[in-house]
C-alpha cells in the first residue's frame, strides 16, 4: 500500500475527510467536550441520592410528620400543608417569620404550616433536599408535594399559589357587630 492509499483509509476510518479529524488539535477539542458534559451532569446529580417517595428520612423530621404522613398525630384530619424551612437568625426568615404565624392562626383547621430551623435541625435540610433558605415547600392533603420555592415569598403570594394549585383556603368571617 502507497502513502496516498493509507491517508484515504485513515480519512475513511473518520468519515472522510483527509484524516485530521480523529488526530491532531481537534481530538483534545472532543476530548475536552466530553469530559466537561460529564463534570456538568455529575456535578448536577452530586449530593442528590434519591429518597423514597420524597420522603425525609431523619427521625426528626419523622416527628414532625413526613410529606407522605398527611395524618400525624396532631392533626385530627388530612389538610394540606405549608413547610417553611429556614434559620431563625437568617433576614429573610425572619421576614416569613410573622406571615407564616398569621396563616398558621388565621387557616387553622385548613392548612397545617409548620417552620423547621435548618440550623438547629441540619439533618432535616439535608431530608427536604433543601439548598437555599428560605424554602416553602407545598403539600396536598394526601402529603405529595405540589410546589417549592425558594427565597421570600409574602402572605398574598402564598396564597396565590395555594388557589393556582386547586386549594382553596376561606378567610375567616367578620363577627357581626353587636
Amino acid at each position: 500500500m502507497n502513502e496516498l492509499e493509507e491517508k484515504d483509509d485513515e480519512g475513511s476510518a473518520c468519515g472522510g475527510g483527509g484524516g485530521n479529524c480523529c488526530n491532531g488539535p481537534n481530538r483534545w477539542i472532543w476530548i475536552v467536550l466530553v469530559a466537561a458534559v460529564a463534570g456538568v451532569l455529575i456535578a448536577r446529580t452530586a449530593g442528590k441520592k434519591p429518597i423514597p417517595n420524597g420522603q425525609p428520612t431523619s427521625a426528626a423530621a419523622e416527628a414532625t410528620g413526613t410529606p407522605g404522613d398527611p395524618a400525624p398525630a396532631d392533626r385530627q384530619q388530612a389538610i394540606p400543608r405549608l413547610v417553611d424551612l429556614g434559620a431563625s437568625k437568617c433576614v429573610p426568615c425572619k421576614m416569613m417569620a410573622p406571615i407564616l404565624d398569621e396563616l398558621k392562626k388565621t387557616y387553622a383547621g385548613q392548612l397545617d404550616v409548620e417552620f423547621i430551623d435548618v440550623w438547629e435541625n441540619p439533618g432535616s435540610g439535608r431530608d427536604y433536599r433543601v439548598q437555599l433558605i428560605p424554602t416553602q415547600i407545598f403539600f396536598d392533603a394526601a402529603g405529595r408535594e405540589l410546589f417549592r420555592h425558594e427565597g421570600f415569598l409574602s402572605r398574598d403570594d402564598i396564597l396565590a399559589k395555594w388557589r393556582e394549585l386547586g386549594v382553596t383556603l376561606r378567610p375567616p368571617t367578620a363577627d357581626a357587630a353587636p
